[in-house]
């Protein structure tokens, strides 16, 4: 704590300030009209308090051309000073309005992955990392990690990006599933139902999943031989698919990640297999940035998240299973 009278402060020979903002506002438009409509003032007292700032200053900041403005020499100067000083006040006051212990993280993810798998933890969230302000961002377009649109990506596929550090989480695997109340037993009953589309997948096979799974069933969809996958319901969103398979409308084809809860509450079955594997689910963050505190929290909490004990397991049993357990524990 200063102590009164140990030193003597002279006092800033600035002009005023609002002087100052006029200027700087005239000078950035080269208009005193439109620097008014900025300073929600008059051009009248935008041009009164830029005469003032050169009367102070004793030399002039503007050439007065016909109905337009030019900087000075000496105007320019004081313009590039005053905007970056300016930016430098504006960035410090927002300092001061954001608590001192917040960080914030931008997550983008695609839509179902942010429904489905990170808004159900947003409370293990801020229990974990109570310093820090995630944001996410859900979209099926990705984004540009390197640019900094965002600070850390679940995404999936390979892996392999150019420029991006990634951490695969979990594998992925794509197995029917449908409501209890549909009571299929066989995968020969499967081409009788309605089958449930998804038209966008967050992998490159997406269209090709269904006639996939019929292929590595080894069934055909309909009477003959081809693998084509029969129409149904589609949607353009695998959240609303899972909501149709919940409702009894028909069997979709979901993500076993994504439908963890459901199979493990019994609301969906899986009431045969197999199940495709269609890549994994990648953490990933641009070069470097891995190393940033409140990055490597956020980024070390999905991590545990993934290995952790409400973690989606890829043994949940399809009814296949079940029936022939159940058959051998018959007398």
């Amino acid at each position: 704590m200063n102590e009164i009278g140990s030193s003597i402060r002279t006092a800033r020979r600035l002009p005023p300030l609002l002087s100052l903002r006029a200027f700087e506002a005239a000078a950035a438009h080269l208009s005193f009209q439109r620097a008014a409509l900025e300073l929600s003032v008059t051009p009248s007292a935008i041009s009164h308090q830029v005469r003032a700032l050169e009367d102070t200053l004793g030399q002039p900041l503007f050439r007065r051309l016909t109905r337009q403005l030019a900087l000075t020499p000496a105007g320019q100067r004081l313009f590039d000073d005053l905007r970056m000083g300016f930016d430098v006040l504006e960035a410090g006051i927002d300092k001061l309005r954001r608590p001192a212990a917040s960080q914030q993280v931008t997550l983008t993810t695609n839509t179902a992955f942010a429904a489905r798998w990170v808004l159900p933890r947003m409370a293990a969230f801020r229990k974990a990392c109570p310093g820090i302000e995630l944001r996410l961002h859900a979209s099926d377009t990705l984004v540009d990690l390197a640019r900094g649109d965002a600070d850390i990506a679940v995404r999936s596929g390979s892996g392999n990006w150019p420029g991006l550090t990634a951490h695969e989480l979990m594998p992925e695997r794509y197995a029917p599933m449908c409501s209890p109340m549909l009571r299929l037993e066989r995968v020969a009953d499967l081409p009788k139902q309605q089958l449930i589309h998804c038209s966008w997948q967050p992998h490159a096979l997406a269209p090709a999943l269904w006639p996939r799974w019929f292929k590595e069933a080894g069934v055909a969809p309909r009477h003959g031989r081809s693998t084509k996958a029969p129409s149904g319901l589609s949607f353009s969103d695998e959240t609303h698919a899972m909501l149709a398979a919940l409702g009894g409308h028909g069997v979709a084809l979901l993500s076993l990640t994504l439908s963890a809860e459901e199979l493990r509450n019994g609301a969906l079955v899986r009431p045969f297999g197999p199940a495709l594997d269609t890549g994994s689910y990648f953490l990933a963050t641009a070069n470097g940035r891995e190393h940033e505190p409140a990055v490597r929290a956020v980024w070390e909490w999905i991590v545990s998240q993934a290995q952790g004990p409400n973690a989606p397991g890829p043994n949940i049993e399809t009814g296949d299973a079940k029936r022939e357990k159940a058959s051998r524990r018959r007398p």
